[in-house]
């Protein structure tokens, strides 16, 4: 018989993250195992662990100046975003696979799949694609870690991923991969669901599913406030 490739068992510390109000954050530990079935231990393994929000379609739009004021110029349609992508990883990437390989995986910001729409020039795709990954990154939604991944005795890994307040809501993937010798020769994905909770979750479900009368009432209530301020202030 061949030899197997090894199995992995991946685990995160939380499946169901709860959005109240004064969310700050949370952090994730993302933990597991590889099991050989020969049974052998302390075996040359790497480990690259993506974790990726729900994706979403993105029109993205440059700034320009004119007449010494900011306007919108050109803009490039996105049709699968991730809304949150983060990985890390036990080495450099580039010590561990080829671009290629990389680049099938999505092991880093830069071979992010983002399935832009329309004819467009390749470098003027490029661009925006780069800006896209660029203000995602200083929204603290993307971000990479070579080396976050721990190993020990080539079983035992584990991974710290913090996900900020400005996540979005809806099911994340964590994915797992063993890496050997430049080949991914295992994986494994795990779930998290990030809702909110409370007086947040009324108001989603609110907009969502009875936006009109969210609207109306949204409305009533600035108008209210509004009467209110000018007589207090007329009282004044």
């Amino acid at each position: 018989m061949g030899q197997r490739d090894p199995v992995l068992v991946p685990e995160v510390s939380q499946h169901d993250v709860q959005v109240r109000q004064g969310f700050t954050g949370t952090e994730l530990l993302l933990f597991g195992a590889v099991l050989d079935p020969a049974g052998r231990a302390g075996q040359d393994y790497d480990i690259v662990v993506v974790l990726k929000g729900p994706a979403e379609p993105i029109r993205l739009r440059e700034k320009e100046r004119f007449a010494g004021v900011w306007v919108n110029a050109d803009s490039n349609d996105f049709r699968s975003v991730p809304s949150y992508f983060a990985v890390a990883s036990s080495r450099p990437i580039s010590d561990i696979v080829d671009d290629k390989t990389a680049a099938i995986y999505e092991f880093g910001t830069r071979y992010i799949q983002l399935s832009p729409s329309g004819s467009i020039d390749p470098q003027e795709q490029l661009r925006f694609a780069l800006g896209l990954v660029d203000l995602k990154r200083r929204q603290g939604l993307y971000k990479e870690d070579f080396g976050g991944v721990q190993i020990s005795e080539g079983v035992l890994y584990q991974a710290r991923i913090s996900l900020p307040s400005n996540v979005t809501t809806g099911t994340y993937s964590a994915e797992t991969f063993a890496v050997t010798r430049g080949r991914v020769i295992a994986s494994a994905v795990a779930e998290v669901e990030v809702r909110k909770v409370g007086f947040e979750r009324f108001v989603e479900v609110s907009a969502n599913e009875w936006g009109l009368a969210y609207g109306l009432i949204a409305v009533l209530i600035s108008v209210l406030m509004g009467w209110g301020a000018g007589r207090l202030f007329a009282r004044l």
